[in-house]
């Protein structure tokens, strides 16, 4: 999946110019934490989230310094953190470096800049312009939406037994000898010998996420590497 299939096409936005009392109000009745600002032409220069508006004068919030460090901050690091916690309009106090999207971008991506960048949403772009935005939010919903579908899905025994072997092959933790799987009416039968006791679960969870099992039945036996000691499943 991509950007354009997941993302928020109407937008709650804010101007520049804009007072914070109108910024506040509209997160509050709209239910978000953050909005894109823009220009008169949809532009985006800037975003403002919660976090910009959690340090502030009226609530005793800024940062309150030693003056040994205030000194080796400088008077130009001052001013600006001044007006970003005293400032009344949203130009002022907003986020200006905006990481974005485009309506292609895939969702690995997407996720990937979400977490490197420690940001909630992302803007979505044509050409400069803005024409949505992705939350966590939409990822949630998307994620509902494909574990439904997979849910909803009957295979054959075989298919599945295919699907589980192939999904292992591809994977660097899972055991590439000594184990055995059997499907029977859907449910999937794990036999032989694991050598870590996390491969179990692993196991389990690779097996429940292919489309058409309805049931996991473990007959793992787990030999410590180590002492040889053989644990039965639990």
């Amino acid at each position: 999946m991509k950007a354009s299939d997941i993302m928020t096409a109407e937008v709650v936005s804010i101007r520049p110019n804009a007072a914070i009392e109108e910024a506040i109000r509209l997160m509050l009745d709209h239910r978000i934490s953050g909005l894109p600002v823009v220009d008169d032409s949809r532009k985006v220069v800037g975003m403002l989230t919660e976090g910009d508006l959690l340090r502030r004068g009226e609530m005793g919030t800024e940062r309150h310094r030693p003056r040994w460090l205030e000194f080796l901050l400088g008077p130009g690091r001052l001013a600006d953190e001044y007006v970003r916690t005293h400032g009344r309009k949203v130009g002022e106090i907003m986020t200006e470096h905006v990481v974005n999207a485009t309506e292609d971008t895939p969702l690995y991506d997407i996720v990937q800049m979400m977490e490197h960048r420690h940001v909630k949403r992302l803007p979505v772009l044509r050409g400069g312009v803005l024409v949505g935005i992705i939350s966590r939010a939409d990822l949630m919903r998307a994620l509902a939406r494909s574990v439904g579908k997979n849910s909803a899905l009957t295979s054959l025994d075989n298919e599945i037994r295919q699907r589980l072997l192939s999904k292992l092959e591809r994977t660097a933790w899972a055991p590439r000898a000594g184990i055995t799987v059997v499907v029977k009416d859907g449910v999937v039968e794990l036999d032989g010998v694991i050598l870590n006791e996390k491969e179990r679960e692993a196991l389990r969870v690779a097996a429940e996420n292919v489309p058409g099992v309805k049931a996991v039945c473990d007959r793992l036996v787990w030999v410590e590497p180590v002492s040889g000691t053989v644990i039965d499943a639990p």
